[in-house]
């Protein structure tokens, strides 16, 4: 059911529908509009696990990212668009990531493997830590947290390290992305993709397909390129 869920939304044509549609049995919930030119749609299943939700992003050209999270968050599966690769959690995580442990101590450590359908795989390590600032952004309040988290592949590499901050809902149990930095050799680049707008059933804005924040900005900067905002989305889908 996942596999083929995930294929439906991948031909979806925001241009032409205007407006996302979550596959049959699926409810969206919210919809966020964020700096660095990308919307996503929230949205959980009826045949999914209790806690599950997934996300639907969307660039300029349409939609690019899937992902399902668990009721901790933790990264179950996502799907990168054109080309389609489906990446996974490995079974018996080291060190699962904890929502709860986060909301209960203010920490959470996670150390965890993911395969992809390519035959890659990878192993990542790091930390999420609250702030104890709280910011409110379009009249949701939201947690702000610390990160830090190194991916590697099984020889040791290190494929890409990320720190920075971002955000928290507990009703929710989802992070959203803030102010990070990537490392890409010896220097650290800067991103920010930090919501600017929530849009829940019944509001102006609720299941839109199009970005509206910085996208003027995102097509004239070859400062950010595509394969780095991606990775922005990556790191808030891993936490």
């Amino acid at each position: 059911m996942r596999t083929a869920l995930l294929l439906s939304l991948a031909f979806v044509t925001p241009a032409a529908a205007g407006s996302f549609t979550a596959p049959e049995g699926c409810t969206t919930y919210l919809t966020v509009q964020s700096r660095g030119c990308y919307v996503a749609n929230y949205y959980r299943c009826e045949k999914d696990a209790a806690g599950d939700q997934w996300r639907a992003d969307f660039d300029q050209e349409g939609l690019f990212y899937l992902s399902r999270i668990d009721s901790e968050t933790q990264w179950v599966e996502s799907i990168e668009i054109n080309p389609n690769v489906r990446q996974t959690l490995d079974p018996n995580p080291m060190d699962p990531a904890s929502f709860s442990d986060l909301l209960a101590t203010g920490y959470d450590s996670f150390a965890f493997s993911l395969s992809k359908d390519n035959g890659e795989h990878s192993n990542v390590r790091g930390f999420d830590r609250l702030t104890g600032k709280s910011v409110t952004i379009d009249g949701v309040t939201l947690q702000q947290t610390e990160f830090e988290y190194t991916e590697t592949d099984d020889a040791g590499t290190i494929l890409r390290q990320a720190r920075g901050h971002e955000f928290i809902h507990k009703d929710w149990r989802n992070f959203f992305s803030g102010t990070s930095e990537w490392k890409s050799g010896d220097e650290w680049l800067p991103m920010n993709g930090s919501p600017m707008q929530f849009s829940e059933p019944g509001d102006k804005g609720f299941a839109v397909t199009q970005p509206i924040f910085e996208c003027d900005a995102v097509m004239s900067s070859l400062e950010q390129p595509d394969p780095l905002r991606r990775l922005l989305h990556l790191a808030s889908a891993q936490n």
